[in-house]
């Protein structure tokens, strides 16, 4: 199987090379026989092609089993016609990856809340308020006048439907629990129709609870008692916000894992953004983007029925708990010693 490596911009080359590194370890020990491919994206190819998404980018990974993705400079990039082209949207978008899935995890004990966190977020990511996914020509923010700004949300059944059933299915395998957030006291059409797909999805899942609760209160409600929750699932702004907050809450932005998955093609990708302040300089912590490799393996693990890629993407999570739980073998942004490189060999050598 073939996995795609796009490094990204910023701290993207150091924390892509230190996954690999990891994912090469796991390749051998579990003999998994991955290939990487490897492309550019980004200002790496802004500068060379003229654009930072060039089409072949899609064509490649509509071959591949899996994606690495590296974070981006998106919002340094110029407009969309003079080759700034957002490449997370693209991909969602263009290859279906309606699911955004995004773990919250005390991996250092206890969360900032002084409470133990572990929830994963459902986030649908090919619609609603973002203007570069919701409309089949042009997007969906335009101004009337000089002084006039509208934007349109689209919600359709389908998706609220398909991003519902994915958190169904893994509550099954959790605490058997799902809490839909919404804003239906105010989006009283759109978000009453996701709803509408929520509930009938959970009558399929009478094991699984169901709450609902709205947005503004989840906000709270995340803050001051996390462990209630188990999976969340919601739409693209509100997942967007709340799955930094429930991140932050849980220790870090840079410690939790995330991918972006359609039924066919898994995706991963950091959490957190290019950090171009530190780039080059041994600084970056590489656990989200090696986390959501874990998440890619175990996603391509159940696609495919492959228990070795199951049991290396529980490896590789295992090891980064290992490196975490020794405040010597932390990188600096949690106030160890470590910088990238030395971090990824303590990863390697917890990896067996």
């Amino acid at each position: 199987m073939d996995i795609l490596v796009l490094p990204g911009d910023g701290i993207g080359p150091e924390i892509s090379q230190a996954t690999l590194r990891v994912l090469e370890r796991a390749n051998e020990r579990f003999g998994l026989g991955l290939q990487c491919r490897h492309d550019e994206m980004g200002f790496a190819t802004l500068k060379k092609e003229g654009t930072t998404f060039p089409a072949r980018i899609l064509e490649t990974a509509r071959r591949c089993a899996g994606v690495i993705l590296g974070p981006v400079s998106h919002l340094d990039y110029p407009p969309s016609d003079r080759g700034g082209v957002n490449p997370s949207g693209e991909f969602r978008v263009k290859l279906d990856l309606y699911a955004n899935i995004r773990p919250a995890k005390s991996r250092l004990g206890v969360g900032l809340t002084g409470k133990p966190v572990d929830l994963v977020i459902f986030r649908e990511c090919t619609e609603g308020f973002y203007a570069d996914r919701n409309m089949y020509m042009g997007i969906g923010e335009f101004m009337p006048t000089e002084d006039i700004a509208l934007s349109i949300r689209r919600v359709t059944a389908k998706c609220c439907n398909r991003i519902a059933r994915r958190a169904f299915e893994a509550a099954q395998g959790r605490r058997k629990k799902v809490t839909a957030v919404h804003k239906q006291n105010v989006l009283r059409i759109s978000d009453a129709l996701f709803l509408r797909e929520v509930r009938k999805v959970a009558q399929e899942f009478p094991d699984v609870q169901l709450e609902e609760v709205i947005v503004d209160a989840m906000a709270a409600l995340l803050v001051r008692d996390p462990t209630r929750f188990d999976v969340i699932v919601t739409g693209n702004m509100f997942g967007d916000i709340l799955s930094d907050e429930a991140s932050e809450i849980s220790g870090s932005l840079g410690l939790g894992g995330s991918v972006n998955a359609g039924d066919d093609l898994c995706v991963a990708q950091a959490q957190h953004g290019s950090a171009p302040d530190i780039a080059g300089q041994d600084k970056a912590n590489p656990t989200s983007l090696i986390l959501s490799t874990a998440m890619m393996l175990e996603w391509m693990g159940r696609r495919h029925g492959s228990d070795a890629l199951t049991r290396a993407a529980a490896a590789i999570e295992a090891a980064i708990d290992a490196a975490l739980s020794n405040p010597q073998t932390r990188t600096a942004d949690l106030k160890g010693p470590l910088g990238t490189l030395a971090f990824t060999q303590v990863v390697i050598e917890r990896l067996g």
